[in-house]
């Protein structure tokens, strides 16, 4: 049990920053200055904003019902004024701020740069963080006392080097045994959770604790209450949802975000307050949440948490029995591999076998002795799908078999605003304007840069009959949903033995594949008979808002009869005509290129749709395998030479000019009857 209180916290804040001070006070002076909000005009007054394209916004389309389903875009991952770091990098704006924002309403930054989505979200969830819940609910009451008004002092003033100082103090050092592990595998640690007591304003006499508790379950309480009243079915469907959010060193993360379905939700918003793991989260969850109530976690950064993700631990040092990998099995469906923080499905160097593994890496692997800050081989999406393939051979069950969708993980209450040209950043006034996200920070860690590692963010597309809260729920539950890295690239995947090659051809196309086979995200047996690849078909269509499409690729992981996992990644369609190349099954370069003087596409390659039906020519029915879709554009211009535009300077020569986007699927699994 953590022993600080919310004083002592103060109490090393200030030393903390007199310490920082004596040791390079103009350095915390000009931080401070840097990204605080008072000084943003004069740093926005530097760019002319005239200088970027941007398309017109385009309205809301509703969809009518389609038994074959439509694609519906939103974002799952979203931050306002309710969270406490959001306050301390400057926001401000509110829960309701962010439901008009998805609806397609314009808001300012922090900084005062204008937020606009290209168009209107289909879904959203906001997931302020539970643990801020209650703690500041009675800031604005007159009589508080000279604790309770640090408290709100800490709580409620913009300072980057605030969060920064309380950021370091969070993070306790862990109890860890001797290990001899190599590097890159996790280190099982032995962790504590605080309380709401830790807070002096919980505890200045008997009574508030209990008053604290109330206090968040009225905060909560208040997000389901303006969930309702947004919920717009056919135009906006709106989800209760909060962050649960345990730390780790060295900016890590080991968080989940809970989206309810249904009504009946629980009347307390469970945080790392109250328990220490994700086994126990989805314990009290399933016990609050009973009757039409449902709901599913999604964890996120899997790439920043240190191994712990795809590990058999849990953050406060436990080891996962039988119980609580059938409840992640259960509850877990959804892993978000790509936000602003940069991308988590692979990584050169681990274990990753493909140059696309480069796509928005902000780590490198891990060297002998490192526990932080590199990139662990339980740290990615495609490592824990392979794992998944070994726990389905040693236990009988895959609680590894989990979707793919992408977020934004925005402070600013922007959801879903993912392009390149409308990047302000997601730290409101420490990342906007423009100039404060290409200014680089003496000391600070590599991956902790905004312009080498930062992204835009991603979005989730899921197929669903309708737009409506069960509709969009049940396709997260069953896995048929799929991430891109911020344009809406239209992507279906399929496969079985009830369609042949041609399917590409008919005109019905997925009308035959949806009877003749199973979505992405879904689970193929073969039968004794069915000794032949299935047929993979893949379907995609390029934003037209965005950049024609590329290739398509296939990436597939499998387990050998010795319980070996292996993976392979292949171009299956190019653009243009090209043919694949045999000798390293890759597209050759289709030419397309960018303009960096005005970032408009040059030339005339690409398509605008593609399609391919490939059987996997490797393919051995006694092996659980899985496979996934991986779409790629043609090159656009990467946010930080937009901001070059506006700044009317040349792009930073250190990082790409330009981005290649991109759409992954859900994988689906072939499970061997033997």
């Amino acid at each position: 049990m953590l022993k600080k209180t919310l004083l002592g916290v103060l109490v090393v804040i200030i030393l903390s920053t007199c310490a920082l001070w004596l040791a390079g006070g103009d350095e915390v002076y000009a931080l401070y200055r840097a990204t605080s909000v008072s000084t943003a005009p004069a740093d926005y007054a530097l760019q002319d904003d005239s200088r970027v394209i941007v398309p017109a916004p385009q309205p809301h389309v509703n969809q009518s019902y389609n038994a074959l389903k439509n694609v519906y875009w939103g974002d799952l991952h979203v931050h306002t004024v309710e969270s406490f770091d959001a306050v301390l990098f400057g926001t401000t704006l509110t829960i309701e701020d962010a439901y008009r924002f998805a609806q397609g309403e314009s808001l300012r930054s922090a900084g005062g740069e204008l937020m606009q989505l290209s168009r209107p979200l289909d879904f959203v969830a906001i997931t302020d963080h539970a643990e801020s819940f209650g703690l500041r609910t009675r800031c604005d009451d007159t009589n508080l006392s000279l604790k309770e008004n640090l408290n709100c002092w800490l709580m409620e003033t913009p300072n980057v080097v605030t969060f920064l100082l309380l950021k370091a103090v969070a993070n306790e050092p862990a109890e860890r045994p001797a290990s001899n592990k190599a590097a890159g595998v996790y280190r099982n640690s032995v962790r504590s959770h605080p309380t709401q007591a830790n807070f002096p304003i919980c505890t200045l006499d008997e009574t508030d604790l209990e008053r604290c508790y109330r206090d968040s379950n009225s905060d909560w309480s208040q997000y389901k209450r303006l969930a309702d009243k947004y919920n717009q079915p056919g135009t906006l469907t709106v989800f209760s949802a909060y962050e649960y959010s345990p730390p780790l060193p060295d900016s890590g993360k080991h968080h989940r975000n809970v989206i309810f379905n249904g009504t009946g939700l629980p009347e307390h918003a469970t945080s790392y307050f109250d328990v220490g793991n994700a086994i126990a989260l989805w314990k009290v969850l399933e016990d609050d949440c009973s009757g039409e109530c449902d709901f599913l976690t999604i964890p996120h950064n899997m790439n920043k948490g240190w191994g712990l993700f795809y590990s058999e631990n849990t953050w406060d040092g436990e080891t996962y029995d039988e119980e609580g990998w059938l409840l992640r099995q259960r509850r877990e469906p959804l892993a978000e591999i790509y936000q602003v923080k940069g991308s988590s499905e692979c990584a050169l160097g681990v274990g990753a076998t493909d140059e696309e593994c480069g796509f928005g890496q902000i780590l490198e692997p891990c060297q002998l002795g490192q526990e932080s800050g590199c990139a662990f081989t339980t740290s990615f999406a495609r490592q824990g799908l392979k794992i998944g393939l070994q726990m389905q051979t040693d236990m009988g069950f895959n609680p590894f078999a989990f979707g793919l969708i992408g977020s934004t993980d925005t402070h600013n209450s922007s959801p879903g605003d993912v392009e390149e040209w409308d990047f302000v950043g997601k730290v409101a006034a420490a990342s906007s304007p423009a100039t404060r996200r290409i200014t680089e920070w003496p000391g600070r860690k590599p991956y902790e840069s905004i312009l080498q590692f930062h992204t835009s963010g991603g979005l989730t597309g899921v197929w669903a009959e309708e737009n409506t809260r069960d509709a969009i729920f049940k396709g997260m539950q069953h896995r048929e949903v799929y991430a891109t890295s911020g344009p809406r690239i239209t992507l279906r995947f399929f496969a079985g033995w009830g369609f042949d090659e041609d399917i590409t051809d008919q005109p019905d196309a997925i009308a035959l594949a949806v009877d003749g086979g199973v979505p992405m995200g879904g689970v193929l047996t073969p039968g004794t008979e069915q000794t032949d690849s299935p047929t993979f078909f893949v379907w995609a269509a390029a934003d037209l808002m965005s950049a024609p499409l590329q290739r398509l690729q296939m990436v597939k992981g499998w387990i050998d009869a010795e319980g070996v996992t292996h993976e392979s990644v292949r171009d299956i369609s190019c653009s243009d005509g090209l043919k694949i190349d045999a000798s390293n099954l890759r597209c050759p370069d289709n030419g397309a290129s960018v303009s960096i003087a005005n970032c408009e596409g040059l030339g005339n390659t690409g398509a605008a749709q593609m399609a391919v039906a490939w059987k996997d020519p490797d393919y051995h029915s006694d092996q659980n395998a899985f496979y996934y879709v991986r779409a790629l554009q043609n090159p656009t211009c990467r946010w930080s030479t937009y901001d070059a535009l506006r700044l009317g300077q040349t792009p930073p020569s250190h990082v790409p000019a330009t981005i290649r986007e991109r759409a992954w699927s859900s994988p689906i699994w072939i499970q061997s009857a033997n």
